[in-house]
């Protein structure tokens, strides 16, 4: 399953052989959750030291393709379980079956959905969400964490004006059925569109302490903006999500 080292090459030992292990990851010859071989049978099979194989670790490591566990081993971290499909998740019909967007998506990788840390609150706004909503002064926050399978996988800080937000089911713990969104449409804000901004980046520790990210694993920053059919931006949205729970898949007209 392993080569061996090439003598003759320039590049260091122990990336020669994060190189080969991780050529086997990507062949499938080691699996999602499948253990690496040990210390002890690399050293063996290579002929080199247990710092040289412990510095390949940390190379693949790094890279979030593996992760290791106190006195089992090294493990291939398993591929990101949730296809965000930006084309369906908003869609209406969704609200009407009083589904957040959320619970779609678990729904569509057989997990099982939880939100937890959640905070309702009015505050002032930053001057970003500020600008984005149309230079509102103060807010209604809405924070969550939203939990698969019990692992944390993003947060999510959503910002509505307070003439549209305060005194309704928007600023309850639990907003019912659909989500904010099917309330804003209650209300008489039907929603017409959403933009997103997305970048990727390395996590704060705050954010590796909250998602309980692994080493070498960035995170995916997304801030999107709902508008209603007035052209009226009535929410913000600024999520964080580990990057190694999701796949986005977007769908973009030829013309």
């Amino acid at each position: 399953m392993l080569g061996d080292l090439d003598p003759t090459s320039d590049r260091a030992v122990f990336r020669q052989i994060a190189d080969q292990l991780r050529e086997a990851i990507d062949r499938g010859r080691f699996k999602e959750g499948e253990k690496l071989p040990s210390e002890a049978e690399l050293v063996e099979h290579y002929g080199v030291s247990r710092m040289t194989v412990r510095n390949s670790f940390s190379v693949l490591t790094g890279e979030g393709l593996v992760h290791a566990e106190h006195g089992k081993g090294v493990f291939v971290r398993p591929r990101p379980p949730v296809r965000r499909l930006a084309s369906d998740r908003f869609a209406r019909r969704h609200r009407e079956q009083g589904k957040s967007a959320f619970i779609v998506e678990a729904d569509a990788a057989g997990s099982h959905p939880q939100v937890d840390s959640l905070e309702v609150k009015e505050e002032k706004a930053s001057q970003d969400i500020s600008t984005r909503l149309g230079s509102v002064r103060r807010v209604l926050a809405r924070r969550r964490r939203y939990l698969l399978d019990g692992k944390p996988v993003e947060f999510a800080t959503s910002y509505l004006p307070l003439d549209i937000a305060r005194g309704t089911p928007i600023a309850e713990p639990n907003p019912g059925p659909g989500g904010i969104y099917a309330r804003l449409e209650e209300l008489g804000h039907h929603l017409d569109h959403f933009e997103e901004e997305i970048r990727a980046r390395m996590p704060s520790p705050t954010e590796v302490k909250t998602l309980r990210l692994a080493s070498g694993v960035p995170v995916i920053h997304l801030v999107r903006t709902a508008y209603d059919t007035e052209g009226r931006a009535v929410e913000v949205c600024d999520t964080v999500m580990a990057a190694d729970a999701y796949v986005l898949s977007y769908q973009l007209p030829a013309t």
